[in-house]
Parts: C-alpha cells; sequence; structure tokens
C-alpha cells in the first residue's frame, strides 16, 4: 500500500485515497488550526462521514480513542487510534464564501466549502449542497443557554489524530481559511496529512 505525506498550506485543501485498514494522520502543525475532514466510500460516494449519526450512535459529541466514526447509512468508516489534543467538533458546517459576506462583511473569501468541493471533484464526485465535516482541532463550546460559539483551538504545535479507515476511501482535508474569529486563533497555518499502513507504523 502507497504511503502518503502531505504538508497542506494553510487555507488551502488536499484530496486523497486510503486502502481499508491504512491509518490517516493529520498534524497541526503549529497549533490553533482547525482542519475539516470529510471522508467518501471509493466504492459508493453516496456514503459518506456523517457527524450527525456518529453522535447518533456514539450518544455522545466527544470521540476518544477507540471510538468508531459512522456514515450516514451507519456503518463504521473511521476508527480513532491516537488522539492528543481530544477537541474536535461535530456540528458546525463548513464555512463558505456566503458565511464571509454575511458574517464579516468579505466576498470571495476563501473557504473550505469550495476547498473540499475542489479537492473531491479530481475524483469525480460532484459538490455537495454543504459539506458536513468532522472538524479536527476546532473548539465549540455550547454554553447551557444553548449559545454556540468557537473559541481558540486547544491543540499545540505537533498535536494529532490518528483514525484507521474501515473501507476504501476518498477523502478531502481543508486547512481552515478563516483568520477574521477565534476559530484558527486568528492566524491560519498548514496542516500535514499522512497516510500509512500498519506495517509503517
Amino acid at each position: 500500500m502507497e504511503k502518503l505525506d502531505r504538508l497542506v498550506p494553510a487555507t488551502e485543501g488536499f484530496g486523497f485515497r486510503v486502502r481499508q485498514g491504512q491509518t490517516i494522520r493529520v498534524t497541526d502543525v503549529q497549533g490553533e488550526q482547525v482542519a475539516d475532514f470529510v471522508v467518501y466510500r471509493a466504492d459508493d460516494p453516496s456514503e459518506r462521514i456523517d457527524p450527525n449519526v456518529t453522535m447518533d450512535a456514539l450518544r455522545k459529541m466527544k470521540v476518544v480513542p477507540g471510538d468508531i466514526l459512522y456514515s450516514n447509512k451507519y456503518r463504521p468508516i473511521l476508527t480513532v487510534l491516537r488522539d492528543d489534543c481530544g477537541v474536535h467538533d461535530f456540528i458546525n458546517a463548513a464555512c463558505r464564501r456566503e458565511m464571509y459576506e454575511v458574517l464579516y462583511g468579505k466576498k470571495e473569501h476563501a473557504s473550505c466549502h469550495d476547498n473540499l468541493s475542489r479537492a473531491l471533484a479530481a475524483y469525480g464526485l460532484p459538490e455537495p449542497d454543504q459539506h458536513y465535516p468532522f472538524n479536527l482541532f476546532m473548539n465549540t463550546v455550547i454554553g447551557p443557554d444553548g449559545s454556540i460559539a468557537v473559541k481558540r483551538p486547544t491543540s499545540r504545535a505537533g498535536d494529532a489524530i490518528e483514525l484507521r479507515a474501515e473501507a476504501d476511501l476518498i477523502c478531502a482535508i481543508s486547512a481552515c481559511p478563516c483568520s477574521e474569529s477565534e476559530c484558527n486563533g486568528y492566524v491560519c497555518t498548514p496542516i500535514r496529512v499522512e497516510v500509512f499502513g500498519p506495517q509503517d507504523a
């Protein structure tokens, strides 16, 4: 099985294939950087990672090593093997150009939606109405009154999460381009992606 080691530049996206049984390691290179991550089954792109289904199946919003992440068809798609940070997000959709215009008055801003869509297009996957990623290192705080706030990530330089592929997958990741809020600590930085087999660990 082929290995992969790619540094995804700040504000950009990247698509890649993963074989069943391989491990995906995503590293926050400099700290406090969110990575929007989407996953599709290579043999059936109608099946994808689903944060809502995962929360329903696990009955929780926080995952730990050993937890399974589920697809929209309630089948295992990834398993968490290692997690240095422990703080990620399941509830926020990918940022998009329209969001930056509404919230920040900025038109044609780079976005995770566009980054993910371009990365997946290389594999023939069509652009969805919206991406619902597993937002790695994103620190979303829900207040007792139901308020939602995106705070600075707690991830430090070199923190990583490792996920085992439970099927052959097509994946895309975006180094979130939002520097307008605490989401990425006001500074966008790169994300490192590695893929390797058990024999390479």
